[in-house]
């Protein structure tokens, strides 16, 4: 239908790999901020509380608040974090493993609740200090309050993440203050140490904090569990899982590939910041551009054949978006299903799935509620 396509609503949806990553890496597309949601006819949605609250954390800021803030978290996973992180994943990932391998005994398990909900939250838990038994509550809130970024949410859907919202801004402002009480040698010490330096009035310092370990937190989690249950969906077909076996060194080029053919999140929304032309196509300020990750990453001007699932491709893909807003957790996530594939395969020759993914009824975050293995 082209590389954009008019939708049914004052926005327009981006499907070529070049236009998508025009949109993500250029100055003239914004995020849908406060400031435009309040220039909009129909409010209902944006006055949401669960839509509200996620608008000001840092996926839909602009600058320079997005500046500020973004600059305040330094390079969160540079290679040094990421290497003193590695021992860390790698006995989680172990112990996973582990409760897997018993289930395994019996017959099949469900690879969702037991290892790729698991290993996200333990990461991010342990490396901001979120004490292990309060990890099932942060799972469960998370997934009722991710509704709200839908494209198009319900009325009940956002009630539920209305609910989820006010008991994540609950536990999350209360570590915070917890963190202020008795400093640790810790992220989110640091973070303290950094704002209260930045920002002297120090409710509007707590109330940032609040909503830069909750984004941090929660964007950790759903798309980091999907992209490890689609590694596993994809790659245990029995050819592939024996291939990586005896070529373990394409394990990151397999992660890739899972990466472009089934992204984690397959819409982004930006605003055009003045009237402007896109792929041909004249745009209006302040109308909604949808970037199609999904449909970018199968543009087969980009990559050819992108129905086949090849892990020696060497292609791109936009999974983790570009420009200003370019994921803060890709090396993270990539660290996590790289360390997973690489133990599974070593542990499990013969592991494979005995049921498609099954997939929550969402347009924009994937989440895979359930995948049968078995050996």
């Amino acid at each position: 239908m082209g590389d954009v396509v008019r939708a049914p609503w004052n926005g327009y949806f981006v499907t070529g790999f070049d236009a998508c990553s025009q949109v993500l890496r250029g100055r003239n597309w914004l995020a849908p901020d406060l400031a435009w949601q309040e220039r909009q006819d129909d409010s209902k949605q944006w006055d949401a509380i669960a839509t509200r609250e996620m608008t000001t954390t840092l996926a839909r800021l602009n600058a320079p608040e997005h500046t500020c803030q973004r600059r305040s978290l330094g390079n969160l996973f540079d290679r040094s974090t990421i290497e003193r992180l590695t021992p860390d994943v790698e006995r989680d990932a172990d112990r996973l493993l582990d409760e897997l391998a018993e289930k395994l005994r019996w017959g099949e398990a469900d690879f969702v609740s037991t290892v790729s909900e698991q290993l996200p939250i333990s990461t991010v838990g342990g490396w901001l200090g979120i004490p292990p038994e309060d990890y099932p509550h942060i799972l469960e809130i998370t997934h009722n309050q991710v509704f709200a970024q839908e494209l198009l949410p319900t009325k009940s859907q956002l009630g539920v993440s209305a609910e989820a919202t006010l008991r994540l801004r609950a536990y999350f402002t209360d570590l915070v203050a917890r963190r202020r009480a008795e400093p640790r040698h810790d992220v989110l010490t640091g973070w303290i140490h950094t704002w209260d330096a930045m920002e002297p009035d120090r409710e509007r310092a707590d109330e940032i904090l609040y909503r830069l370990t909750m984004f941090v937190t929660i964007a950790s989690l759903e798309t980091t569990a999907t992209l490890l249950t689609s590694m596993t969906s994809l790659l245990t077909e029995p050819g592939r899982w024996a291939w990586l076996r005896t070529y373990p060194e394409h394990i990151d080029a397999a992660v890739d590939e899972v990466l472009r053919y089934d992204p984690p999140i397959h819409i982004n929304t930006r605003i055009a910041a003045e009237d402007t032309v896109l792929a041909g196509v004249p745009i209006k300020k302040d109308s909604m551009i949808h970037v199609l990750y999904g449909a970018a990453n199968h543009d087969p001007r980009r990559n050819p054949d992108p129905g086949a699932f090849d892990i020696l491709r060497g292609g791109s893909h936009l999974t983790f978006g570009g420009g200003v807003h370019y994921c803060l957790g890709a090396a993270l996530a990539k660290l996590e299903a790289r360390t997973l594939l690489a133990r599974m395969l070593d542990r499990f020759p013969t592991l494979h799935t005995v049921s498609r993914p099954v997939h929550a009824p969402r347009m924009v975050f994937r989440r895979i509620t359930s995948l049968g293995v078995a050996l």
